[in-house]
């Protein structure tokens, strides 16, 4: 499924998504309702982080950390490498980047009462 950058913004909104699909969205909105989880994922957005880092980052628990970051894998909104014996970190993509800096955006107009624009 693919939205038009320029032109009509009205065709991808024309047919519902698949079944299939509408669920995968869910769950990674789901993951997103999570205070600790989008804080994570901002961060994996600029850079990459094994789980001590991001723990100390975020101010939690290594423990807590890996159980996010297995959340986040499993819906695909991060990907993860090796680098020697450590895990690194990173958000999959520039869908999940603008994704997740929308909603930020978004939730500044509401709060600061800025006008809505496309």
């Amino acid at each position: 499924m693919r939205a038009r950058e320029h032109g009509s913004t009205t065709e991808p909104w024309r047919q519902l998504p698949s079944g299939e699909h509408v669920e995968a969205a869910v769950d990674g909105f789901r993951m997103l309702a999570d205070p600790t989880r989008l804080r994570m994922l901002w961060l994996l957005c600029g850079d990459e982080y094994d789980v001590t880092t991001l723990a100390e980052k975020v101010g939690i628990a290594r423990p807590a950390v890996s159980q996010h970051l297995a959340k986040l894998r499993l819906t695909g909104l991060v990907t993860v490498r090796r680098d020697g014996r450590r895990s690194v970190y990173r958000a999959r993509g520039g869908h999940v980047r603008r994704l997740l800096f929308e909603a930020v955006n978004a939730a500044d107009h509401h709060l600061t009462g800025k006008p809505d624009h496309d």
